[in-house]
């Protein structure tokens, strides 16, 4: 099993050739710049905001297309995930994968299953969207959809199937990130978030799991 891989600068630049300000992928920068910046009480004052800033985020990173559930949804539906959101711990927001250990991996998928039971209704899957979620929130952690697991499973050989968020995956995903540190924290020190009034960038850096992200979710593209 191979985890260094040679490939990610090429892809994660290809991912970037499609993150103008008016691309749907940017729509992961207004979404994290929002609740990295915004204090929990401005995220309850602005309820309407959070709502629609989370909603539109998931909106165009697939998950109200089809016969997903959220269709049947308004803005509001979010209302519960946004009062569990700004009732955590802002120091939540330095989790990174680059700090992954027992404790960081239990607190995630302790968030992980908060916001399931938010989210969540009548048994739907639960992996992508809520993966989703914790990737535009708090950028801690892949969105673990079918290109990046698809990726994933092979770079591991299937010794990780990445089908559950658990102390295994996270440590496949730390493992991962520890073969490829140098490429990665390059990367990651050099893309800065896109600032939604302006569109131009922040002072604000992607995290090294959302470049974890971009790589596998690119990689299975192709």
């Amino acid at each position: 099993m191979k985890l260094k891989q040679n490939d990610i600068q090429s892809i994660i630049n290809e991912f970037k050739s499609k993150s103008n300000p008016t691309d749907r992928y940017t729509s992961f920068d207004f979404c994290y710049n929002y609740f990295r910046t915004t204090t929990p009480s401005n995220l309850l004052i602005n309820i309407e905001k959070s709502c629609l800033t989370l909603g539109f985020y998931l909106a165009s990173w697939g998950m109200l297309r089809g016969s997903s559930f959220l269709l049947e949804k308004s803005s509001k539906y979010y209302q519960s995930s946004i009062e569990y959101i700004a009732s955590l711990d802002r120091k939540i927001w330095e989790i990174d994968v680059d700090n992954y250990n027992d404790e960081t991996i239990t607190l995630i998928i302790e968030i992980y299953s908060n916001i399931k039971d938010r989210i969540i209704e009548n048994n739907n899957s639960d992996l992508i969207l809520t993966t989703k979620i914790l990737l535009g929130v708090f950028g801690f952690i892949p969105a673990f959809d079918q290109f990046f697991c698809n990726s994933f499973r092979e770079i591991f050989n299937r010794q990780c199937g990445f089908r559950v968020v658990n102390k295994n995956s996270l440590t496949c995903i730390m493992d991962f990130y520890n073969a490829n540190k140098g490429i990665i924290d390059i990367l990651a020190n050099a893309t800065l978030t896109t600032d939604f009034i302006t569109g131009k960038k922040t002072n604000l850096t992607y995290t090294k799991a959302k470049i974890i992200d971009m790589y596998g979710f690119t990689k299975g593209l192709i």
